[in-house]
């Protein structure tokens, strides 16, 4: 058996146990090596050891369930192995820039096409080469942001989100800030800037989120009414909320679902009058405007 064959059996054996106690002396025994041969052959072949291979596949599981359960943050801390929700937290936010709770209470709206208040969350992991910036999403590890010096709207970069191995429109990735609403509570933001993109399979667009205390989400909006999609030259678009005064907290970026490639410059992030209308998805605007049919004597067309 080569070696390929030998990292991908076990991986196979990894993902097949994630859930149950392993280590890598385990999947060295396993793939019938010493455990400093098989860590030299992973490393080399993976470009990553097999203990820091198996916490990350286990975190990528732990924040899938925190974006599509509702199971307490303690259950899955212990389902994937770690002693305490502390030591999951600490390992969370080092790979998704979020704690755990957080992450739950303000990315999962970002995803999906439909925004739900309160919703669940996404997984992050994070990025040095942005200054300011983070990348986010559902399979961070599937897409990459950084400075592209070539492409460029206006000035000497532009920045860059793109999918390196997403499948499906399934899966997304955003590029984004978070920070105080302080200063800009009892104000109407609008978050603008130039975006291009190539190949975007399932759509890409601005967004914003305007948070409270306990995280819950007061104003929101991700361009998925009006989404970006395919090949498009720069052009022009923004997002516009009002902060609360009772807001804690401001979220915004760039988001990307599917595969594609997107570029994005001149972001401004600045107060505008009430002349300007909001873009905030309102849970309620697909209601009808009365109520209907209360003698039941309609007809079914």
């Amino acid at each position: 058996m080569n070696v390929q064959a030998i990292i991908r059996r076990s991986i196979d054996y990894i993902e097949h146990h994630l859930e149950e106690p392993i280590d890598p002396e385990q999947v060295a025994s396993y793939a019938g090596f010493s455990m400093y041969h098989f860590h030299r052959l992973f490393s080399k072949e993976v470009g990553t050891s097999v203990a820091d291979y198996i916490r990350t596949r286990r975190l990528c599981h732990a924040a899938q369930l925190l974006l599509y359960s509702e199971e307490p943050i303690i259950e899955i801390a212990l389902q994937y192995g770690f002693e305490s929700q502390e030591a999951f937290t600490r390992a969370f936010k080092k790979m998704y820039g979020l704690p755990p709770g957080q992450y739950r209470k303000t990315i999962a709206s970002v995803g999906h096409q439909q925004h739900k208040r309160g919703g669940n969350i996404m997984e992050q992991t994070a990025n040095a080469n942005v200054q300011g910036w983070f990348l986010t999403g559902s399979h961070p590890q599937h897409y990459e942001i950084g400075v592209d010096r070539q492409i460029v709207h206006q000035g000497r970069a532009s920045g860059y989100l793109k999918s390196i191995a997403a499948n499906g429109n399934g899966e997304f990735g955003t590029m984004m800030q978070q920070f105080k609403a302080d200063q800009y509570a009892g104000k109407r933001m609008k978050f603008s800037g130039f975006v291009k993109t190539e190949g975007v399979s399932g759509f890409c667009g601005l967004w914003m989120r305007v948070d409270n205390k306990a995280q819950d989400a007061l104003e929101f909006d991700n361009m998925n009414r009006r989404p970006i999609k395919g090949d498009t030259n720069w052009n022009h678009y923004s997002v516009v909320l009002d902060v609360p005064d009772n807001s804690a907290a401001i979220s915004f970026g760039v988001l990307l679902t599917g595969q594609g490639h997107v570029w994005v410059d001149g972001f401004q992030f600045e107060e505008v009058d009430r002349s300007v209308p909001t873009t905030n998805q309102d849970d309620y605007d697909d209601l009808p405007d009365e109520p209907a049919n209360l003698s039941f004597e309609a007809e079914i067309e």
